[in-house]
Formats: structure tokens, sequence, C-alpha cells
């Protein structure tokens, strides 16, 4: 899904796999996996701790508050762990470049010391705007609407809150909620943190959130913006469903032996 989003046309898995094999679908596991430790960790940890801060302090937990809560986690997230976000991204792309445009990165501490000798520690945090903007959205329509989605299951199908097929439910819901609202913003991120300077003027071709979404819907049409978005569901669906269920196993588990 982040390739497509970042070119102009449509690759499929068919394509990754037939040019680059099958183990090119993982280039920049490592990375994505140092990216969960920060990303996934905090959104999840902050969002659990604040929303029962704010019962305490209102004595209730509604939807409004939970908007509230996501937002902030979520984006306080995104900022906190956007440089593996942007070696994560590189190195995925990089694959798909011309052999003359690779950077031929060897691995994850070859993206952050070669991001970080070349282009300077800003360059780490390029793209966080829109990453971050993204990660408010997640933590509104993907765990505030979770959080909701699980009261609304339990009380209309009757499907006890905290169990699997309540969380099952709820997670392929919002998954399809935030896929739907977070995919433009997706898209302008993957295109910002892989971009290069125009080798003519030596600027960036994209500046800011709004101008990535304004020139890409110019150029391409709006709904290139969504270029890829049932990869992006079904990752965005599939990793909501098993995180949540792995999160509520592990709470069960915790809990048993407390």
């Amino acid at each position: 899904m982040s390739l497509a989003s970042m070119q102009g046309n449509k690759i499929s898995f068919a394509d990754v796999v037939r040019q680059n094999g099958v183990l090119s679908l993982y280039d920049g596991l490592a990375a994505g996996l140092w990216r969960q430790v920060f990303y996934a960790t905090s959104r999840l940890g902050l969002f659990e701790v604040c929303r029962d801060k704010l019962h305490e302090i209102r004595g209730k937990t509604d939807f409004a508050g939970r908007v509230v809560v996501g937002a902030a986690t979520g984006a306080t997230a995104a900022f906190i762990s956007c440089p593996m976000e942007v070696a994560c991204v590189r190195m995925s792309n990089d694959a798909t470049l011309p052999a003359a445009e690779r950077r031929n990165y060897r691995g994850i501490q070859d993206v952050v010391k070669r991001i970080y000798t070349e282009e300077g520690a800003k360059a780490f945090w390029r793209g966080s705007i829109p990453f971050s903007q993204r990660a408010a959205l997640v933590g509104v329509f993907q765990v505030a609407t979770l959080d909701q989605f699980t009261d609304l299951f339990e009380k209309h199908l009757n499907y006890k809150k905290n169990t699997i097929p309540n969380v099952f439910c709820s997670a392929m819901s919002s998954g399809l909620i935030y896929s739907i609202a977070t995919m433009p913003l997706e898209a302008s991120k993957n295109r910002m943190a892989s971009q290069k300077p125009d080798k003519v003027t030596g600027k960036l071709p994209y500046t800011s959130t709004l101008q990535t979404m304004r020139t890409v819907s110019a150029n391409e049409g709006f709904l290139a913006l969504y270029n890829g978005f049932f990869p992006y569901y079904t990752r965005c669906g599939g990793h909501t469903v098993c995180m949540f269920i792995a999160i509520q196993v592990m709470r069960e588990y915790y809990t048993s032996m407390s």
C-alpha cells in the first residue's frame, strides 16, 4: 500500500514478487518492527492511561472524551516514532526505484546511519506533520472508535465486552473506518518521506500535507490518494484484529496471574 501511494502508477503484490522476489514483500520489516516498539506501545499505553485519568476527573467515559484522548496520544506517539517511520518507508520504497536511483540500504542500521550523515537529523522528521496528523486520526478512528464499538456490540449484539468475538468485530469495524479516513494522509506521508530534491532546482516537490494532496489530486486525480486501498485496509483491519486480540489475551493472562 505504501508503494502504490508513493508512485503515480498502481503496483500489485504480484508485480513486486515478479520483479524483486517474495522476500521483497518484507523489505523494511526490521524498521517496521522498531517503529511499532515506539509507536504502538506509546499510543496504546498512553490512550488507556489518559482515558482512565479523564474518567477519574469527569466521572464518565463518553465518545467525545475518547476522541480527544485518541487524537492527542496518537499524535504524540507518531512524533516519538517518526525516525523509524522514515527508515521503514525508505527501505520499503528503495527496491521499487530504478537501479540508478536506489540508495541500496543494507539494513536498519545502515538506513539510520546514512540518513543522519547524508541528510542530517532533521531528515528523520521529514513527513512528521502528516504522520502525526494521520496518527491523530488513527487514534480517533481506530482506538477511540474500537473502544466505542466494544460497548455497542455488547449492548446490541450481546457480545460480552473484552471477549474475542467482541474484539474481532470491533476491530474490523474500526479498521474500515480509519482506513477510509487516513489513506490520503498515508499517501501524503509516504510521498514526503521518500521524495528527492529536484535535480535542477534542488527543491523538494512536496512541502506540506495539503500541498502534497493538492499536487497529487491535480496531477493524478483525487482517487490517486487511494491507490492501494485494498491492501491498506487488509493491513489495517488485519493488524487491528491481531493487535487487539493479542492485547486481550495478554490482559487475561496477566489478570489470571495477578
